[in-house]
């Protein structure tokens, strides 16, 4: 639990989960809400699959990630207090 609560710590990986509540999404769509670079968003997302809170989908060249936090109920309750990021999400062009 500890090791998953470590991972909301960082203000990215926080965004990242914020933004995967509304969907799923790819590293280019995180990129341009996070303004930050491929490398960075894809680490974070890199960390997050590790501790087991985000899985990722392959479909043609280009990787989706979807939040996996139901069989963890404490961390779904959590991340309910986050707030919505549902405009942002929604502003994304998709250039993937």
């Amino acid at each position: 639990m500890a090791e998953h609560y470590k991972m909301l710590s960082d203000k990215s990986r926080l965004t990242i989960l914020a933004c995967l509540k509304e969907r799923e999404m790819c590293v280019c769509d995180l990129v341009e809400i996070l303004q930050s670079t491929q490398p960075n968003v894809s680490q974070h997302l890199r960390k997050l699959k590790a501790a087991g809170l985000v899985t990722e989908t392959r479909k043609g060249q280009w990787v989706y990630y979807a939040l996996n936090v139901s069989d963890k109920p404490c961390l779904e309750e959590t991340l309910n207090y986050l707030p919505s990021f549902k405009e942002k999400v929604l502003q994304v062009k998709g250039i993937c």
